[in-house]
This record gives structure tokens, sequence and C-alpha cells, in this order.
């Protein structure tokens, strides 16, 4: 893994969040954009080489409408880049990682993504990431 790419940070209302986490940051955020596959709107603020990402979720059987309802509001996750995330998936396996999809997924920002399992991360929801060719 090279770096922390995000945080994700899920929220009930990304209007009023982007405009909390504006005044916070003393700077706008960047871009609004839908996964419609995961039921979310995201907004991406940079802050120096890492981005805080806020999600909210478009239905009530999204992920993140059941972290919500589950634990409020609060950081959802942490993503990390990688080189390759084919063989970041595999090495993650042969290491007995749980993930929670075996093959990436299309994620917001341009991104394969894949998440593991938190209860083999110490709690901690991970993201792995890999920009597309745009990057």
């Amino acid at each position: 893994m090279k770096k922390i790419e995000h945080i994700g940070i899920a929220v009930k209302n990304l209007s009023a969040s982007n405009d909390l986490f504006a005044k916070l940051f003393g700077k706008q955020h960047y871009k609004v954009e839908s996964v419609e596959r995961e039921g979310v709107q995201t907004s991406f603020f940079m802050m120096g080489d890492v981005k805080v990402e806020l999600v909210e979720s478009t239905n009530e059987t999204s992920a993140i409408a059941k972290f919500i309802e589950k634990r409020s509001e609060g950081i959802h996750h942490i993503a990390f880049a990688v080189d390759d995330i084919y063989a970041e998936i595999k090495r993650l396996k042969e290491e007995g990682f749980q993930l929670l999809n075996e093959e990436p997924l299309s994620g917001a920002d341009n991104k394969l993504i894949c998440f593991l399992h938190p209860k083999c991360t110490n709690g901690v929801l991970v993201e792995i990431c890999m920009g597309r060719k745009s990057e």
C-alpha cells in the first residue's frame, strides 16, 4: 500500500455536511458524484495529499444507511492507494484477510475499489483503491 488515499465519513445530509466541512476546512469541496451501485452520493475535499470523502445514502437499504442507523454519522472507512489492485487483492487473500468483494468494483473518483471486512482489521473498514488511467 502506498498511502492513505481518503477517509470516508458517513453523513445524513450531504448539503449540510458540505457546508459544515467547508467552514471547518476553510475551503469548498471540489466535486459531488453519485455511485448508483452503492446507493450513495459523495463529495470530496482535498486536504494536502489526502482526500476527505463525505458519503450520503440515497436509499434506506445502502450500506451507508445501515451504518448511520446502527452507529450514527462518523468515520466510515479509511482507503489506501495501491499500484495494482488485482495483485493486492491476491496478496491480502493469501495473508488471510476476508474481502467483502473478491473482484474490484467501480467506485467514486474514477477508482477501482475493494473492501476488507472490519472483523479482520480490528474493527476498521479498510478500502483499497486504484485510480484508472485518467489519474
